[in-house]
């Protein structure tokens, strides 16, 4: 049985978050997890390079061989929307620059994976990912919710994987 080492991505131009485990078989363990949060002040295309130049070194790092992202969450605020489609079109250009596999995850599904509704807060999205991986209790005590929504992405796409 080989080990996957999976990255999740939580899309967002303020604060990305990202999430790393690993999968063998239907067992997962905590790597890391953390955000990415551009300067808010700079300009559109100097916070797209910021992801794309810190998802860059999270790669290189870490050295994950599949990655799982959030598919974009469309809005009433249309030029919102736009901004995290480019958000996430940068980060997902990045994983695939990279070589990595990408698979897409709509919120809803990833709700549902973890929590068993698809319309699970935040809170629980974080606390069952706490109880899946006890290890990565501490890291999300330090972390932005973001992070434990892409733990949250990267443990869907490792059930999904052994479906």
């Amino acid at each position: 049985m080989t080990t996957t080492r999976i990255i999740g991505i939580d899309p967002g131009l303020v604060s990305t978050g990202w999430g790393i485990i690993e999968s063998k078989g239907s067992s997962l363990t905590f790597v890391d997890c953390g955000t990415i949060a551009p300067n808010v002040k700079a300009p559109l295309s100097e916070r797209l390079h910021a992801l794309y130049a810190d998802l860059t070194r999270i790669i290189e790092l870490y050295k994950p061989t599949s990655a799982a992202i959030e598919e974009t969450f469309v809005t009433a605020n249309g030029a919102s929307t736009l901004k995290l489609g480019q958000a996430r079109g940068a980060l997902i250009v990045t994983l695939a620059a990279k070589g990595l596999p990408v698979a897409e995850y709509a919120t809803r599904s990833v709700k549902k994976a973890l929590v068993g509704t698809g319309t699970a807060d935040k809170n629980q999205v974080s606390q069952m990912v706490g109880v899946l991986m006890p290890a990565a209790r501490a890291a999300l005590a330090a972390c932005k919710h973001d992070a434990a929504d892409a733990l949250a992405i990267a443990i869907c796409h490792a059930h999904s994987r052994g479906a």
